[in-house]
């Protein structure tokens, strides 16, 4: 078939819509059939194989993306195996003469999608990769001296200085189908919800996986809520943020729709607080593809000698809400019923498990990663990195989060820690955040029972703090000159 009018691949991955997607209107415009194509591939990512509220989430946004092409005329392939193995079957069934992708800049990605360039430009098939998912290429952004940043504010100014990000591309108006056929799985029979029977009730509940949802919920925050963001985002027992995380990591919608809608309003303190919280999104990809061992390796080097303290028990405790101290165990609730958690409450938690409780902050990515919707492992891992002090722009680990004081901040009228911690919930605001303080006649009007009905909190947070700044003290000596 003459490669002019052999049918080009259009490799959905972390970018399930149809308006701003450079891949498919680049590949519209040569006016060649499209075979557009979704892989499951579990085999590639490795360790980092999509976890289970990811799966949920991927399912509806495959349902939603399916649906928006088939009004462009296109049939949405899905199948599964090792990414190389399946594009190698379709360009032989078809005569597939390019492959057209967005990129994506996980580590593994990265390596895999080299290969696959690699292999098949050696069979004379044309790739062309596009960016969709960032503001900034990794590599575009440079402190003074050429290198890349390691501190996130000089970052922030050189991202406000650098040419405005592109604008977003409109969805195409049509698009050439191919003939041919090209057989598909059944989305159903990947059986991706029920993974997780446990979350599914819930998850339902709180998201609209899709790029028409994405759209909704971002006009929505800037009509409603953005004014109220700057301050607003720390006050977990009301719904002030974006919730734009899951749509922005499976590319429902680009960061340069959210760039430019944004600053289409009226500035204020809300747009210029939400439009930060863009830029640590990108400067978390800048980390991972820079330092791409981030993702289980300490960025800190004297930390890779850190004492920590492995305990079953107490990560357990975590994982449940159960660990006696209502801020932490109402953030580990909402994550395991809705597959998110606020972000205030994210460092909480997080800090507890590493600092009190001196578990690996390794593990505490990993649950994440396989609990939320929002799974993004650059974020995830600058972020954990970020909490346990060892990372490069990293809070100082003698910053110790305490939970109780945190709560009593950012939840003052224990409005959060009621909705996802009941069995306290008639505690006054005075002990809502300290139950094992509370007078005895309180606890009972509030049927409360300490170590029955709520646990007893499962380390005491003085001698937690002293414990790890102790563990501390020992890389210190261990990594001095």
């Amino acid at each position: 078939m003459h490669m002019t009018k052999s049918p080009i691949i259009v490799w959905f991955r972390q970018d399930l819509r149809i308006t701003d997607n450079p891949a498919l209107n680049a590949a519209g415009a040569t006016g060649r059939p499209i075979i557009a194509l979704y892989i499951l591939d579990d085999h590639s990512p490795g360790a980092w194989r999509k976890g289970g509220a990811s799966r949920w989430w991927v399912n509806g946004s495959l349902s939603s993306l399916s649906k928006a092409l088939k009004k462009l005329g296109l049939y949405l392939a899905l199948r599964r195996g090792k990414a190389a193995d399946v594009l190698h079957a379709l360009i032989s069934e078809t005569s597939a003469g390019a492959v057209y992708w967005n990129r994506c800049y996980e580590p593994f990605a990265i390596e895999r999608d080299k290969a696959i360039k690699t292999t098949l430009r050696a069979k004379g098939v044309n790739i062309e990769s596009f960016n969709s998912s960032l503001l900034f290429e990794p590599w575009e952004l440079r402190t003074l001296s050429q290198t890349p940043f390691k501190v996130f504010a000089p970052f922030y100014k050189a991202a406000l200085k650098a040419p405005s990000p592109h604008t977003p591309l409109p969805a195409p108006k049509s698009l050439r189908p191919f003939e041919g056929t090209v057989s598909s799985d059944n989305l159903e029979t990947w059986a991706l919800q029920t993974t997780t029977p446990d979350w599914a009730g819930g998850l339902r509940e709180a998201w609209t996986p899709g790029e028409a949802s994405a759209q909704t919920n971002l006009h929505r925050f800037l009509d409603d809520t953005v004014g109220d963001y700057y301050k607003g985002r720390d006050i977990p027992g009301q719904a002030l943020t974006s919730r734009q995380s899951p749509h922005l990591h499976f590319g429902e919608i680009s960061p340069h729709q959210i760039w430019h809608t944004t600053l289409a309003r009226e500035p204020n303190a809300g747009t210029a607080s939400y439009l930060r919280e863009v830029v640590w999104r990108e400067f978390a990809y800048h980390l991972l593809f820079h330092w791409p061992a981030i993702t289980d390796q300490p960025l800190r080097a004297d930390f890779k000698n850190f004492p920590w303290a492995t305990d079953a028990m107490s990560l357990k405790a975590w994982q449940r809400g159960q660990t006696g101290y209502p801020i932490v165990d109402a953030g580990m609730r909402e994550l395991w019923t809705t597959g998110w958690m606020h972000n205030r409450v994210r460092m909480i938690a997080a800090s507890f498990l590493v600092k009190h409780l001196l578990q690996p902050w390794q593990v505490g990515a990993a649950w994440f990663w396989d609990t939320l919707v929002d799974a993004d492992l650059a974020n995830n891992s600058a972020s954990w990195q970020w909490v346990a002090g060892c990372g490069t722009d990293a809070a100082p680990y003698f910053r110790v989060f305490n939970p109780v004081l945190q709560g009593l901040k950012f939840d003052g009228t224990g409005e959060y820690v009621r909705r996802w911690v009941p069995e306290i919930a008639a505690l006054p605001n005075e002990w809502i955040h300290k139950p094992w303080d509370a007078p005895m006649d309180v606890l009972a009007s509030a049927n409360l029972k300490m170590g029955t009905t709520y646990p007893w909190p499962i380390i005491e947070l003085t001698a937690g703090r002293d414990r790890a700044l102790a563990a501390l003290k020992t890389i210190r000596q261990t990594s001095a000159p």
